[in-house]
């Protein structure tokens, strides 16, 4: 079963993901463009404006996601893997803004204004970057087997939700 996981930055999908495929016995499948960029010794922003003007870059990460989520069982942690995965179960995972800022702050040791813009910039790259490469606009969830706030619920209450769901789901 693949299971995909997205959500806007700091919305929580990758501590939610992670704890489902605890539960499940799953691997997690997680590449992020964040580690690309590490690799290429640039910032997360620099390397997104790079995929901005070089759409191979996301057409390699699509490929990659695809061959690691095809090996199996696994929980799928990215931005895309709702659309372009044949997932068995989708959850989208939100927050208001200032919660993802603050986590954003937290988790990347800066301020909170700086996380801010930082999301900001970094989500409206991504959601104008996968309609022209795709036409795929990531805020729409009508697709999406189940919505989960991770402002409202602690992650291991949203796994509690996700694994009911998909309990009644494949039920029949």
């Amino acid at each position: 079963m693949i299971i995909a996981v997205s959500g806007l930055t700091g919305s929580g999908k990758n501590t939610f993901g992670e704890l489902l495929a605890k539960r499940l016995g799953y691997r997690v499948v997680s590449p992020t463009f964040k580690d690309l960029a590490a690799k290429e010794g640039v910032s997360l922003l620099e390397f997104q404006r790079r995929a901005e003007s070089d759409t191979s870059i996301d057409k390699r990460f699509d490929a990659m996601l695809k061959q690691e989520a095809g090996k199996g069982s696994c929980v799928v942690t990215t931005w895309l893997g709702p659309w372009m995965l044949a997932a068995d179960f989708r959850v989208h995972i939100f927050a208001p803004e200032r919660t993802r800022a603050e986590r954003t702050a937290d988790r990347d040791s800066m301020p909170v204004q700086q996380a801010l813009k930082h999301i900001r910039e970094r989500d409206s790259g991504n959601i104008n970057r996968y309609m022209d490469l795709y036409r795929i606009d990531i805020r729409d969830t009508s697709t999406f087997d189940l919505a989960l706030s991770s402002e409202t619920y602690k992650p291991a209450q949203m796994v509690d939700i996700a694994l009911v769901a998909m309990g009644k789901k494949f039920e029949e």
